[in-house]
């Protein structure tokens, strides 16, 4: 194909910022959304490459993975740019176009290590590939009462000088950190996070209802895998999980795996915070894409069977869930709409990370991360940058 020419995509169901066009069509040229509209509205230029489909595919702006260790035998941790290239170019594949490098509660030079790697290669990636748009620093300023499948060996109080040295080393692309606020220096970490733009999420945290509140006005506005180690709701004491529901200044991650949390306690979620400010996450190992079997999460060895990733003693340790499926499943799970699946899967993450302008929607002008869904919701094209970066055989 002409790298001069535009991409059509022609007779399609397309969910534009704006409206849902039934018999839609979208131009994508030099990287950027040119043109969207209504097919009797399409007018043929000479280098024109039309891909013609039928209204039952659907054109939806790609996925932004706010969350997500790794993919593929790869994970953000082993410090490579091997491993955030396996990935960047794995994800397209479930229909993610950005993500964000996610790391966990390791030694601080491991963390150091895969900060300065993850700054390195977000400065010298392509544009073929999911774009790394930032890092999320999960751990290690967390609650060892909530620690999960972080090392607690490896945990500590928050630290507003070592964050300093890590977003250093990270050449400024941290972009979210998930942290406990009520651990000792929390509340001053979160206020720092705030004043430099950088997401302050409440994450394997024990906050009571009253402490989330203060993270709030010191600046918190994320929730870290919602259920997932956090002090859950009571009637005395509503705790993270209940501040979640109930504070409108907080978006709110999900897994909808039906594994981390049951799909009635998705529903539960979905009806109460709604899709104006749920983000659907995936929060997967290196074991996603591969056979079941043992693989590596922190130097801990984590169980893969099928569906569950597990440590030895039965902790949950993230997911192997797609993001196409978690797109599936939350569709069974809510009954919620596909225009709703966009604000979780698009739109929140791309206004939480200030990336809105640029993504996040499918309107003109803005970069075209597009993902083509069949009547079935399975990936059928994906297109990073206006660069096609999957399709799926027949």
């Amino acid at each position: 194909m002409d790298t001069h020419s535009s991409i059509i995509i022609y007779n399609v169901t397309v969910y534009s910022e704006n409206q849902t066009l039934k018999n839609g069509y979208i131009k994508l040229t030099n990287k950027k959304i040119t043109e969207i509209g209504e097919i009797h509205q399409y007018v043929r230029q000479p280098k024109d490459h039309v891909i013609e489909l039928s209204p039952s595919y659907k054109v939806i702006p790609g996925a932004i993975d706010v969350h997500i260790h790794g993919v593929n035998n790869a994970d953000a941790m082993d410090g490579t740019a091997e491993a955030l290239k396996t990935m960047a170019r794995t994800l397209p594949k479930e229909g993610t176009t950005s993500f964000l490098a996610t790391t966990m509660t390791q030694s601080n030079e491991a963390v150091e290590k895969a900060l300065r790697n993850a700054g390195a290669y977000i400065e010298e990636q392509t544009d073929t590939d999911a774009e790394v748009v930032g890092i999320h620093l999960e751990g290690p300023f967390i609650s060892p009462k909530r620690a999960g499948a972080q090392p607690p060996t490896h945990i500590q109080d928050p630290n507003v000088s070592l964050f300093q040295e890590w977003q250093k080393a990270a050449g400024g692309h941290i972009k979210l950190v998930t942290l406990a606020p009520e651990q000792p220096n929390g509340l001053a970490l979160t206020s720092y996070l705030k004043e430099t733009n950088v997401v302050a999420s409440i994450g394997h945290s024990d906050s009571t209802y009253d402490q989330v509140g203060e993270a709030i006005e010191a600046g918190a506005s994320h929730i870290t895998h919602l259920y997932n180690g956090m002090r859950g709701l009571h009637h005395r004491e509503p705790g993270v999980l209940g501040a979640a529901y109930l504070r409108d200044e907080l978006f709110v991650e999900l897994i909808t795996d039906g594994i981390h949390c049951r799909p009635e306690m998705v529903k539960l979620a979905y009806d109460q915070i709604t899709s104006e400010r749920m983000i659907l996450i995936t929060d997967s190992l290196r074991a996603k894409w591969l056979k079941n079997g043992t693989y590596d999460l922190g130097g801990q060895p984590v169980h893969v069977n099928d569906t569950t990733a597990t440590l030895a003693d039965g902790t949950l340790a993230g997911s192997i869930l797609k993001m196409n499926d978690a797109i599936k499943n939350t569709t069974s799970f809510t009954n919620c709409s596909l225009e709703d699946i966009v604000k979780m899967t698009a739109e929140n993450p791309a206004k939480q990370l200030n990336l809105f302008d640029t993504k996040g929607s499918l309107k003109i002008g803005k970069d075209a991360d597009i993902v083509v869904l069949n009547e079935n919701l399975d990936v059928e094209m994906t297109f990073c940058r206006g660069t096609l970066s999957f399709q799926k055989e027949d």
